[in-house]
């Protein structure tokens, strides 16, 4: 990389978002730089990029889906060094000391960082981070897959994996997009019986290629309903952005079943009481996960042949890539190439 690298900024609320040019200063004590190759872009990357949260400090560069190479290493980082391959996902450092982060729950600590929002994000051909939200890239695995592991890639991997469903047990999969795509990936891979749900007819023999056993058009069919005919649902992981259809879907679920919102909006959750205590229903969600989680994600993407579906557009088109991702055109992960290495 050159003395001066590339950044994508929003210089105020709802403003464009711009190219700036700059020299990256060298990173502080226990914090690496590193040189981008890819960044991906994200549904929370439209919040961050629209830049009306309050305390806003301005200039605002997105980004927490980031892929690359270490430039340059501050003093007491240990374990890494420059040329190392690493991802940058929405964890993006901890505090180290409180009991979320002493009890290995780093993504919950009070002083959690996020990338775009605690720091500069990767919308930019260097970032800067501290070197514990650094997770290791495998050789296997090209920077541009790698990328929407920080995110996309550890949050499905998790919610699948940690609900300790039993074996060949059932997972249905409510929305095939950026996150709906991998989950049926890891569901298909952890072993179980993957169903996709989603609009329209047109996604059914793509869900099939990525490993769903069923497809239920939700445009046609009550999805709850169709999942009950399946013999119901052991775990429902919900990566659409609209609540509106958690009710429904409820009805799908077997007796002890788990339902993980991973997809939000603003709207709220209505559960009938008694459906839940009656069925032994469990409602919750799930943010993201750690570095190391980011690490094992990537690693059994490797080992299953597990990879994001990505439409490549330049960094200099962040951007147009934020009005894509806002019409829903992508399909499924849109990842910006920074051009370094």
């Amino acid at each position: 990389m050159s003395d001066t690298s590339v950044t994508m900024v929003v210089n105020e609320s709802r403003g464009a978002v711009r190219t700036a040019i700059g020299t990256p200063a060298p990173p502080a004590a226990r914090w690496v730089r590193v040189s981008v190759t890819a960044s991906g872009v994200c549904n929370a990357d439209i919040a961050t990029a629209a830049a009306t949260g309050p305390g806003t400090v301005f200039p605002v560069t997105p980004g927490h889906e980031v892929a690359g190479v270490i430039a340059e290493v501050g003093d007491q980082v240990e374990g890494w060094s420059v040329g190392d391959r690493v991802a940058v996902g929405w964890f993006g450092g901890s505090c180290g000391h409180c009991s979320f982060c002493r009890t290995g729950d780093v993504v919950h600590c009070p002083e959690r960082k996020v990338p775009g929002l605690s720091y500069p994000g990767g919308w930019a051909q260097s970032i800067t981070v501290p070197a514990d939200a650094l997770a290791r890239v495998p050789d296997e695995l090209d920077l541009f897959d790698a990328a929407p592991f920080g995110c996309a890639g550890v949050t499905t991997f998790n919610a699948v994996r940690k609900a300790r469903i039993r074996a060949g047990g059932r997972v249905a999969v409510f929305g095939i997009g950026g996150l709906g795509h991998l989950a049926v990936q890891f569901a298909a891979g952890l072993g179980y019986e993957a169903v996709a749900i989603a609009r329209g007819a047109e996604r059914g023999p793509l869900s099939r290629e990525l490993g769903a056993r069923h497809y239920i058009d939700s445009d046609a069919h009550a999805p709850g309903a169709a999942l009950k005919e399946l013999g119901g649902a052991d775990l429902i992981v919900y990566t659409a952005s609209s609540t509106a259809p958690v009710n429904e879907l409820l009805t799908g679920l077997n007796t002890h079943g788990r339902l993980t919102l991973v997809g939000v909006d603003a709207g709220s959750v209505t559960v009938p009481a008694a459906q839940l205590v009656m069925n032994a229903h469990t409602v919750t969600g799930h943010l993201t996960g750690s570095a190391q989680e980011t690490e094992q994600a990537m690693e059994f993407a490797v080992t299953n042949d597990i990879r994001p579906m990505t439409e490549r557009m330049p960094l200099e088109q962040a951007g147009d890539a934020v009005t894509r991702l806002r019409s829903g055109a992508p399909r499924f992960r849109i990842v910006l190439d920074a051009g370094g290495e």
